[in-house]
Parts: structure tokens; sequence; C-alpha cells
């Protein structure tokens, strides 16, 4: 590993530690050259299948872009960092489980709204506004229609 300091690439592993979910490594690291110390983190590279958009092309699922969404769509609410991240992993699963190579845009959306509903819903309504694109009020009272009947049953 290079060192952030003098460039040298002569380092050695002083501390290793595993984070709390077992997922990262977290490694202090010293320079041989200039004895300055470091932090790395070491994950898995994780090969998630590619997203077909609604215009038919492809791009590679980003992680960090299902991140912002979730977070925007929380934005001001009372949702916790942790609850976020959890959110963001069982999408994370649903997206390696399903074993494809490429997976519809469509469906990861739908599972993100899925679990926004659950969790929140005014961060469900303000994902589904953005994700829908509704053209008009009509659209989106009837989304909140559909939100309101289901309270209704569930309760």
């Amino acid at each position: 590993m290079k060192c952030p300091s003098c460039g040298n690439i002569d380092t050695r592993v002083v501390d290793s530690r595993l984070s709390k979910d077992g997922d990262v490594t977290r490694r202090r690291r010293e320079c041989q050259q200039c004895g300055e110390r470091f932090t790395t983190h070491e994950r898995i590279e994780e090969i998630l299948p590619s997203i077909i958009k609604k215009d038919g092309s492809r791009e590679d699922f980003d992680t960090d872009k299902i991140r912002r969404g979730i977070s925007r769509a929380c934005e001001k609410r009372p949702i916790s960092v942790d609850k976020k991240e959890e959110l963001l992993k069982r999408v994370v699963q649903f997206v390696r489980e399903s074993g494809e190579k490429e997976i519809n845009g469509s469906k990861v959306g739908e599972k993100i709204m899925d679990e926004l509903r659950g969790l929140d819903e005014v961060a469900y309504v303000r994902f589904a506004s953005v994700y829908r694109s509704f053209r008009d009020v009509n659209e989106f009272m009837d989304e909140l229609s559909d939100l309101l009947k289901d309270k209704k049953n569930n309760a």
C-alpha cells in the first residue's frame, strides 16, 4: 500500500480490526521509509448486475446512487443513519439475490419504494414522486389515495 505522505510502497500492517458487521477490515499501516501511520479499509469487491434503465441504456449498479436517493427521500425525517443503511443493505441483497447479470431498474426502484413505505410514509411519497415522475397533481393524489387505503386496511 502506497504511503500517502511520501509515496513509498513499502508499508506494513500494524493492526487489523473487523467492522461490527464483519464486511470491512480496518488496517493501521506504517510506512517503512518515513514512519507515517495511516488507515486503510478493505472490503470484498462485489460484482453486482448492470441496471437496465427505462430508456434501455445500461449502467453499473451504484450503491452510492441508491444511498443518495434514500437520503434525499428521508431528509429532515426522524430516521436514523442506521435505519437508512439497513434499508440500503436490503436493497443490495435483493439485487445480489436476483442472480442476474442485468436487472431492470424498475425492480430496484419498486424494492426501494416497498422498503421506504414500511419505514416512513413521507419518505416513500418523496421517493415515489421523483421515481415515478408524476405528470400532474392527479397522479400524485392517486398515489396518496392508494397509500391511505393501504393504511386503513392494515389498521
